[in-house]
């Protein structure tokens, strides 16, 4: 899962190690407690005076890393997910956000596999522990927060570059195994091409589609981030480049 994942290339990597690359199976599921736990396991092989940058889209698993409370385990509860796999995604996203607003913020209303595994914990557990108090880390927070017009047009020009790509992509997937639900599943870029390629909707439409998902999940994640008080938000590079410089020299 390259494309659909927007994976950075050995070329754009500059010779700067990177981690936490290819180290799951898109035919099998992967949690944030897994994922925390395999960045702890990196994070204790760098060196304490390594400047180390986390990146990435998923604010839920970027906290998990900066202000990493242990998850609690639910166990799979397949009696409740058979009632919650009848209703729609939409009727699961409106029950999340009820039940647990703050997990709702972070996950993909269309996503009913992730819906349903969050209602899940909710069920099991009650609301997901708020990840509040000291970090273990010195960190410093940035949030790169481009005007809302300038943000949606590169979302929807990368939707344009990559069409062709993801729908390649998805094709070889689906022949590697894949089935069309759990490429569906990831949302998004694969499950708009997953159907593109079903002929359940022509090409014109499903991007226009993808392209408004994308603008309302990117809406999501800012209201995420605006909750956080520590994150610094910088609408130009050299701002970004002028804190980090100056975080680093503390």
């Amino acid at each position: 899962m390259d494309i659909g994942t927007a994976k950075i290339t050995k070329r754009e990597m500059q010779g700067v190690p990177h981690y936490l690359l290819d180290i799951a199976s898109p035919k099998r599921q992967f949690t944030v407690a897994q994922f925390q736990k395999a960045a702890q396991r990196v994070l204790k092989k760098i060196p304490v005076t390594t400047p180390v940058f986390v990146v990435g889209g998923s604010p839920f698993f970027i906290e998990a890393i900066t202000n990493p409370l242990p998850f609690p385990s639910a166990k799979p509860n397949q009696k409740l997910r058979r009632r919650l796999e009848r209703r729609t995604a939409a009727q699961l996203f409106r029950e999340l956000r009820r039940r647990d607003p703050r997990r709702a913020a972070a996950v993909d209303p269309h996503n009913k596999r992730r819906l349903i595994r969050a209602l899940e914990i909710v069920q099991a557990l009650g609301r997901v522990p708020t990840r509040t108090g000291q970090s273990p880390y010195r960190v410093l927070k940035l949030g790169l927060l481009p005007p809302r017009k300038i943000l949606y047009r590169r979302i929807d020009e990368r939707v344009d570059r990559r069409a062709k790509a993801i729908l390649t992509e998805t094709k070889q997937l689906h022949r590697a195994g894949l089935s069309w639900k759990r490429l569906e599943s990831f949302g998004l870029e694969y499950r708009w091409a997953s159907r593109i390629l079903q002929k359940q909707i022509n090409q014109v439409e499903g991007w226009r589609r993808l392209k408004n998902d994308t603008h309302a999940f990117a809406r999501r994640q800012l209201t995420w981030w605006r909750r956080d008080n520590d994150i610094q938000s910088i609408t130009k590079n050299d701002a970004a480049e002028r804190l980090v410089r100056h975080f680093l020299k503390r």
